[in-house]
């Protein structure tokens, strides 16, 4: 068994959100100086620059890549040989309200009727599963609402197939326009129940950008939609080109004989996300 304090786990948390506001990961880095160099318009080529500038001055002055800091969405994986010592969900909000306010980030958390601000950026939007082992992994994205408001969730027929999956995703990508600013990651849930769905999608953008799915079927989907997407023309920044999405991710579950539910989750060019294995 092993033992993990709870304050261990809000200096972790707190981390996690200052880093994830200031630093893209490689992967992310790397996808768009590839988009850059394959670019064919050069009015989003050249927008390609600013992104990939701005994500360097990020880093090396420590602001963050964009001004929204977005709602600190948290998966945490805990080990059932791990035993915390305090309030495991506490030390996690208590983490998102030190890190937002000691990084100077933006708090942009709000009350959905009065829309009063809760002035912490808390509470974060926190998803827990018991896993073997004796770690604690722990995934902080932070989701700005550009992206995160052109998400889209239907319950198809199944009848529908993978043509009609296809045609869904490529279709909320294309409504979106320039609303989540492109080029975007799309991450797709497909099967289980509604709410199942809807957090495979979210789930799906955890994944490093490009890492096909295990399943050769389902990566084949993956490139399907991705060249299907780009094929739009709606580009960098809604300008045009042959980058309108990064990568296109997609995880899947077991669902009803009579329904095929599958939603998509975009997230912005700005791909924020860190990780820490305690």
């Amino acid at each position: 068994m092993r033992e993990i304090e709870s304050g261990i786990i809000s200096q972790a948390v707190k981390k996690l959100a200052m880093d994830a506001a200031c630093q893209l990961e490689p992967d992310i880095l790397e996808s768009l100086v590839a988009a850059r160099d394959r670019e064919t318009s050069n009015l989003a080529k050249s927008g390609l620059e600013v992104l990939l500038l701005n994500a360097d001055i990020a880093s090396r002055e420590r602001i963050p890549v964009c001004q929204d800091t977005g709602v600190a969405v948290v998966f945490v994986w805990l080990g059932q040989e791990v035993h915390v010592a305090g309030d495991l969900s506490a030390a996690i909000q208590e983490g998102v309200r030190a890190g937002y306010d000691e990084g100077f980030l933006r708090k942009s958390v709000c009350d959905p009727l009065t829309r009063q601000n809760t002035g912490t950026n808390t509470p974060a939007v926190v998803h827990l599963e018991m896993v073997p082992g004796d770690h604690l992994r722990i995934v902080l994205l932070p989701k700005g609402c550009g992206s995160e408001n052109m998400s889209g969730l239907a319950m198809l027929p199944p009848s529908a197939g993978s043509a009609g999956v296809v045609d869904y995703v490529v279709e909320r990508v294309r409504a979106a326009g320039s609303n989540p600013c492109p080029p975007v990651v799309v991450g797709v849930g497909l099967g289980g129940t509604f709410e199942k769905a809807a957090l495979l999608a979210k789930l799906a953008l955890l994944r490093p950008l490009g890492e096909p799915h295990v399943r050769a079927d389902v990566a084949m989907l993956e490139q399907d939609i991705l060249a299907r997407i780009n094929a739009t023309g709606q580009g960098v920044q809604g300008w045009g080109g042959n980058n309108t999405a990064l990568a296109v991710h997609l995880e899947i579950f077991p669902t009803h004989i009579a329904s095929l539910p599958v939603a998509v989750n975009i997230q912005c060019h700005a791909h924020r996300r860190k990780e820490i294995v305690l």
